[in-house]
């Protein structure tokens, strides 16, 4: 279990770099591609490469196994919608990604409607967790208006799924699991923009090959490897340890982008970290000395 744990550990840490690698992957397909259809191709595509690539995992998928897929991906696509919604009527981007990013805080409160209890370090870990997520986006632009309002149904949803997700994984294929939840959030995407929107398809070559990373990177790679981790542990184990995208965003927009950080920022930043360490350090340690104990040489005559 404890292997388990570290191995999850691990595997969301890189989870988080790929998605913060996919803010900038979206931000410069974004640049030919309408929100919307954006976000129906990416994940419809992501779905359907990863659908291709665990076809027979898919197909030896019982009727709960169906039904349990089926009702995460539900959920997900609920959510994207509520944050689109969110982002189309929003006043303030970065109110927008604080409010957003309430979802994971409120991963360890829903998990006890599944009977999960979380352990203290977990509590001690959340309040500074979101004191940093609030340093990290707010400013003095804070307002509430339909789109916050949006923004937070997305934040309540998205934990709901993240639990799903989690209990899910633990009985199901993650391929399969993951690829008919992102299909079913293409799907919705799809439908929703259909209305919203009007399709052209004449961007440039580069639009393309950023869209292509979106794709295989950010959503189909990130999704697999988050399914397959939340399945090692419980929801609220891996909750803080996604508190580390923004944290990642945040220095990847400075480089890619020459966006500056403001002192505030930066102590958003180090108030995660904080809160990895409350919530981890004594995981961290024993896992520090069983290392060094098992490099040092046997003592002894021979």
């Amino acid at each position: 279990m404890k292997s388990d744990a570290l191995k999850a550990d691990l595997l969301l840490v890189v989870v988080t770099l790929l998605a913060a690698a996919g803010w900038i992957f979206s931000k410069e397909a974004l640049q030919g591609f309408s929100p919307l259809l954006f976000i129906a191709i990416r994940f419809s595509l992501a779905g359907l490469v990863l659908l291709l690539i665990g076809f027979g995992a898919l197909r030896r998928l019982d009727a709960g196994g169906v039904k349990r897929t089926v009702g995460v991906g539900l959920v997900f696509g609920v959510a994207m919608v509520f944050w689109i919604l969110g982002l189309h009527h929003g006043q303030h981007l970065g109110v927008g990604a604080f409010l957003t990013s309430i979802g994971v805080v409120l991963v360890p409160l829903v998990a006890l409607l599944f009977g999960d209890r979380p352990d203290l370090s977990c509590w001690l870990a959340l309040p500074v967790a979101a004191a940093g997520l609030a340093c990290l986006s707010l400013d003095s632009q804070f307002a509430f208006g339909w789109g916050e309002y949006a923004y937070l149904a997305a934040a309540a949803l998205f934990a709901l799924y993240f639990n799903l997700n989690s209990r899910a994984a633990a009985k199901t294929s993650a391929i399969a699991l993951a690829a008919i939840q992102l299909m079913l959030v293409g799907v919705i995407g799809f439908l929703v923009s259909l209305f919203t929107e009007t399709w052209q398809f004449s961007q440039p070559p580069a639009i393309w090959g950023w869209l292509a990373a979106s794709i295989l990177i950010a959503t189909s790679l990130r999704f697999f490897v988050q399914t397959y981790a939340q399945g090692l542990a419980p929801a609220s184990h891996a909750a803080i340890i996604m508190t580390l995208e923004p944290v990642w965003a945040a220095l990847l927009g400075a480089w890619w982008l020459g966006e500056q950080m403001n002192a505030m920022q930066f102590t958003g930043c180090g108030l995660i970290l904080l809160a990895l360490l409350v919530n981890r350090g004594r995981m961290l340690l024993r896992w520090l000395r069983g290392s060094e104990s098992r490099r040092q040489p046997l003592s002894g005559g021979g």
